[in-house]
């Protein structure tokens, strides 16, 4: 498992993130070049696996070993009002989880994908980060080894999700500090806030950016100062995979905001990434231009918990299907091919 256990071993980490697999991407557009139908005809699905392809290192990729992981975590900042929903809600959605009763348990369900959830000491708020840093160094750290450790050989594919209450404002104030702007720009309705409490949220995030503003912005002191447990846990998983050269699919702007902080500092850390949805969180649509990822999917959504992933997913077996699948030419016996 790559190395996360000190700030000097993460910076390392992010400092050399290795590249794709060249000559198993460029197989792949060759073999989608002989496959019965017009090149370029299936679109982005074509794109789809020749990047899963160049991450796996396989002609023909596969998500036979994929999985899907839900980081769980509690915010101190609760306490200052910015969740249509009190903490224990966290808590009880992962009873949820465990139970098979949450969206995301349905969409993977539909998909044939596993489903972990990693409850990350949800008896332990982070601090309130309007008046302390949310973590400490080794909590933060412990969180991002949590995220590092879901990723296995073995993984085709990681698909990411979240679940925290008040876990949208730590990202608003992730994506600020990583990207500027003002706190209205990253700041959404969440559980479902009405413009007043949008507004009360904005106020909060200015006050904590104001409180850590003479603190450095390398991306491990903004994750622990603004951050959260599954918001760095989300980050090491990131990681993790880029170094084992496991393609991970994005979530909405909860699961895209724990990266902010890397992406800013390093932006090749979104080259192994697809984002799967786009979601109606105001913020979302502006931190995938900053991220310069362009999403599967447009539904919508704004449930969190992976759930906009686990859709999308279904898209990229479409895409395998098709690139594993279909006949070449010469096998087929029909005249066109390249």
């Amino acid at each position: 498992m790559i190395d996360l256990s000190s700030v000097a071993a993460f910076d390392r980490a992010l400092a050399a993130l290795p590249a794709p697999d060249t000559a198993a991407a460029d197989a792949a557009r060759d073999r989608q070049q002989q496959l019965t139908k017009p090149p370029g005809s299936l679109g982005r699905l074509e794109d789809l696996a020749i990047f899963l392809a160049s991450w796996q290192g396989r002609v023909r990729p596969s998500m036979a070993s994929a999985k899907a992981v839900i980081f769980a975590g509690n915010h101190g900042v609760a306490a200052q009002g910015v969740s249509a929903f009190p903490p224990e809600v966290t808590v009880q959605m992962v009873a949820n989880f465990a139970a098979g009763g949450a969206a995301i348990n349905a969409l993977t369900g539909a998909i044939g994908m596993p489903l972990d959830v990693v409850a990350l000491d949800l008896d332990r708020p982070t601090e309130d980060f309007t008046v302390a840093p949310a973590l400490a160094e080794e909590a933060c750290l412990a969180a991002l080894m949590r995220g590092a450790a879901v990723v296995t050989p073995d993984t085709d594919l990681l698909l990411l999700g979240e679940m925290g209450i008040a876990n949208s404002t730590a990202a608003a104030a992730l994506c600020l500090r990583s990207f500027g702007g003002t706190a209205v720009d990253w700041s959404g309705p969440g559980t479902g806030l009405d413009s007043a409490g949008v507004s009360h949220k904005a106020a909060v995030i200015e006050r904590a950016i104001a409180r850590h503003e003479s603190a450095p912005t390398t991306p491990f002191e903004t994750l622990r100062r603004v951050g959260g447990r599954e918001l760095a846990a989300i980050s090491g998983a990131v990681l993790a995979a880029r170094h084992a050269g496991v393609p991970v699919l994005l979530d909405g702007f909860i699961c895209c905001a724990a990266i902010a902080p890397l992406a800013a500092a390093a932006p090749g850390i979104v080259d192994h990434c697809i984002a799967g949805h786009c979601s109606l969180e105001p913020g979302h649509p502006r931190l995938l231009e900053r991220l310069k990822l362009e999403p599967l999917l447009h539904l919508g959504m704004r449930l969190g918990e992976g759930s906009g992933a686990a859709v999308a997913a279904a898209v990229l077996r479409s895409a395998l299907a098709a690139h594993n699948g279909m006949a070449t030419f010469a096998e087929a016996g029909v005249a066109g091919g390249a």
